[in-house]
């Protein structure tokens, strides 16, 4: 079976430094697609989907902060991590650019391996966040063989829709029950309304993001399809009796 190698979007204008790190990449077994500006890059999204994305900060056209904001206004991409390479000293830039919510930077010059280990820690981060939560390929069939409780249908359901704004018709459609019964179900065996349910159950994915590593907010509150930040927000010290930042400071101290 041929392994197929990550895929790494590069933007760099630099050409003798963009063309050291592409063939660095390539040496390291990764696929390196290079471009030397962000409208570039943006193009080549529109049919493809890379496992990380590298960007200078500081280029023509558009920098590596427009290029990461462009990116991120499109859920597609939004699992996608992103490096910032830069050569600014300044703290107030890296931080601005981590409070964004990019994922990491690198300061130049820097060492080959600096970057490599960046780029396979983030990978292994994503690789293990999906294998984690992504639906079993198989589960309507075991459904189908097991006939699994109907609290197992539901989550299942939930989510295989997690970013969507998931309706009570829909689950009951998917269920071939009736919204009233599903709703009399879910209280019986849950103490819930099939609306607290579902929002639970989102916070406790976004609980489980958090735990393995994920510190982006804006990530959370698109992977688990709320309709809004500060519904997210609320709904989440509601639910864990912390804002989402000193819950995640919290796994700091």
């Amino acid at each position: 079976m041929k392994f197929k190698k990550s895929e790494i979007l590069l933007i760099e204008d630099d050409l003798a430094l963009g063309s050291s790190i592409s063939e660095v990449l390539q040496l390291s077994d990764f696929k390196v697609n290079w471009f030397t500006n962000g409208l570039e890059a943006l193009d080549y999204l529109q049919n493809y989907l890379p496992d990380i994305i590298i960007s200078d900060l500081m280029m023509p056209h558009m920098d590596g902060g427009e290029l990461f904001t462009k990116i991120r206004k499109n859920s597609k991409f939004n699992a996608i991590p992103f490096i910032i390479i830069t050569a600014n000293m300044d703290d107030g830039v890296k931080y601005k650019q981590l409070e964004n919510g990019v994922n990491d930077y690198i300061m130049k010059p820097f060492k080959a391996n600096e970057l490599i280990f960046k780029i396979k820690n983030l990978l292994v981060l994503r690789n293990n966040i999906e294998k984690k939560y992504k639906p079993d390929p198989f589960s309507k069939v075991t459904i189908k063989l097991s006939k699994k409780d109907f609290l197992e249908s539901v989550d299942d359901f939930i989510l295989k829709n997690l970013k969507s704004k998931i309706s009570i018709e829909e689950i009951s459609i998917h269920l071939f029950i009736s919204k009233s019964t599903l709703d009399k179900k879910i209280r019986k065996l849950t103490n819930k309304n099939i609306t607290q349910y579902i929002r639970e159950f989102k916070l406790e994915y976004a609980i489980k993001l958090i735990d393995l590593g994920e510190r982006n907010i804006q990530f959370l509150v698109d992977e688990t399809g709320f309709n809004s930040f500060s519904y997210f927000s609320t709904s989440f010290k509601s639910y864990v009796g912390l804002t989402t930042r000193d819950y995640i400071k919290s796994l700091q101290d």
